[in-house]
């Protein structure tokens, strides 16, 4: 008994004795970072439309060889100082960028990011942009035009400092009154400031002989309403046709009526009956 005993002691011994000998593995080396200066977990700017506003992001290297990082934005038109930076081992690079803020952007809240990319891993910052200024809404409706197939054709402009989200009805005047009614609806779409959208609106029966004036009118929340028109003269092969037929048969029953007119028209001076007695008379005679 004390034999297997002695022998089990030996054997944890010894597997105690391996365990301590083997190699511990080295820890993995901490990885590189980027974020915003001073370790805030985001970019938060805040301006004017037209205005540029700048910031700092920080890009650690706690490795021992250099890290070459290479730098860029989404959400904005966004700049850095350099766009690929190396950065020596156990070093910090602060990288100042600017984010241009277009005098078209629209205020309120707007989100985009940084990013950094290295060996094949990247680190992105998230931006907060906020733009101030005035609030006004403004939309105008532009280039109208029919072409032959009644398609109806118009560009939309946000004019103002909001986003919109237009409305538009169509309407059209022929020579006898209204052809076209097709009342006010939401087009499914915004327009940000200073956004042009070029669209088209389909008329499927135009009129075949008609001059017809086309008006757009377009509104949005805040806004006022915009308004443009065009003007076309519809003439189709089949209605020209028809109409030139109508005017020849005019045409023809008017002479046919004035001749009519001239045959039964008496002499001058002369009772109709006795107009015909001297024509039978001198016919006689002859």
């Amino acid at each position: 008994m004390r034999g297997a005993w002695a022998g089990t002691l030996t054997a944890v011994a010894a597997l105690l004795g391996a365990v301590a000998a083997a190699p511990v593995p080295a820890p993995a080396p901490p990885e590189w970072t980027a974020q915003a200066a001073a370790g805030r977990p985001y970019v938060y700017l805040e301006g004017a439309a037209g205005s540029v506003l700048q910031d700092t992001l920080s890009v650690s290297n706690p490795g021992a060889e250099p890290l070459t990082v290479r730098l860029d934005g989404q959400g904005a038109p966004l700049a850095f100082a350099v766009r690929t930076v190396t950065v020596p081992a156990r070093t910090r690079a602060d990288v100042p960028f600017a984010v241009t803020v277009t005098a078209d952007t629209a205020l309120g809240d707007h989100r985009g990011s940084v990013t950094a990319e290295a060996g094949g891993r990247e680190v992105r910052v998230p931006v907060h942009l906020r733009v101030n200024g005035p609030s006004l809404a403004a939309l105008t409706v532009e280039e109208v035009r029919l072409d032959d197939s009644g398609t109806v054709h118009y560009t939309l402009v946000n004019r103002g400092s909001t986003v919109l989200a237009p409305r538009l009805s169509l309407r059209a005047d022929g020579a006898f009154g209204t052809v076209l009614d097709r009342p006010a609806r939401p087009l499914g779409l915004t327009l940000r400031p200073g956004e042009r959208l070029t669209r088209t609106e389909a008329w499927s029966d135009p009129p075949a002989l008609d001059s017809v004036t086309i008006r757009v009118r377009a509104t949005a929340p805040g806004a006022p309403a915009a308004e443009a028109r065009a003007e076309r003269v519809f003439v189709s092969g089949g209605a020209l046709a028809a109409g030139a037929g109508v005017l020849i048969a005019a045409a023809a029953a008017a002479l046919a009526a004035r001749r009519h007119r001239a045959r039964a028209v008496p002499k001058p001076g002369l009772p109709v009956e006795e107009a015909q007695l001297v024509d039978v008379t001198a016919g006689a005679d002859r």
